[in-house]
């Protein structure tokens, strides 16, 4: 079995946890409250920094053009069609830009982006490839079944989101990362890919879970 289907399978529950949370089945359905997900957007927005400068690292490290290539038209489309996407949905939800400006992240905004960002520094090329197979793939396996269901809500917002992580957006680079991992030299994980894996993992189901029911630093 290819090493990200073995992985996949090892941590399958918080898989299916994570791509099935409350948060993506209302979504779907166009019952998901929209101050959850103004929390949400707020916190992804914040948090999308960090993405940006693991994904930078990653591109420096590539071990060949065409690696980066990929990342950099992944960067493109986090820059260009999703931030024009933040500001349409800021204004649709009431949030002014004074408040998506100063958002903050929240405890478990902050540790993800931490994650990450500790990610680029340190590991290599194949570590920040492991740690976007799982934020990029299991949105794209969220995407992917929400429209294969038909379930377009009626919220324009919610619906872009769905198209934008779904298979004509995503479905090329999560391939290609798979295969590269799939084909990755094993003394190049350093024994690291299954915390990697795990912990990006772990974080992404807590995302939904904190932008569901809340998340805030505790009053001094």
């Amino acid at each position: 079995m290819p090493l990200t289907q073995q992985l996949k399978s090892k941590y399958e529950k918080l898989w299916e946890q994570m791509v099935f949370h409350p948060f993506v089945v209302e979504m779907g359905d166009g019952t998901l409250p929209p101050e959850k997900f103004k929390r949400y957007f707020l916190q992804d927005y914040v948090f999308v920094r960090d993405l940006v400068s693991m994904t930078s690292m990653g591109m420096a490290k590539a071990p060949d053009m065409d690696s980066a290539s990929r990342l950099h038209a992944f960067l493109t489309g986090i820059l260009d069609p999703e931030n024009d996407l933040f500001m349409r949905a800021f204004d649709e939800l009431g949030a002014s830009e004074a408040e998506y400006s100063s958002a903050s992240a929240s405890p478990t905004t902050r540790g993800f982006g931490d994650f990450l960002v500790r990610t680029g520094l340190e590991g290599g090329f194949e570590d920040v490839l492991a740690v976007l197979y799982v934020t990029e793939g299991t949105y794209l396996d969220w995407g992917t079944r929400l429209l294969a269901e038909g379930k377009p809500p009626e919220n324009p917002i919610y619906q872009e989101w769905i198209y934008l992580h779904g298979p004509d957006v995503l479905g090329d680079l999560v391939a290609w990362m798979g295969q590269y991992l799939d084909n990755a030299d094993p003394g190049a994980w350093h024994g690291r890919i299954d915390e990697l894996f795990h912990t990006a993992l772990r974080y992404e189901y807590l995302f939904w879970q904190v932008a569901y029911e809340g998340d805030a630093w505790p009053d001094d």
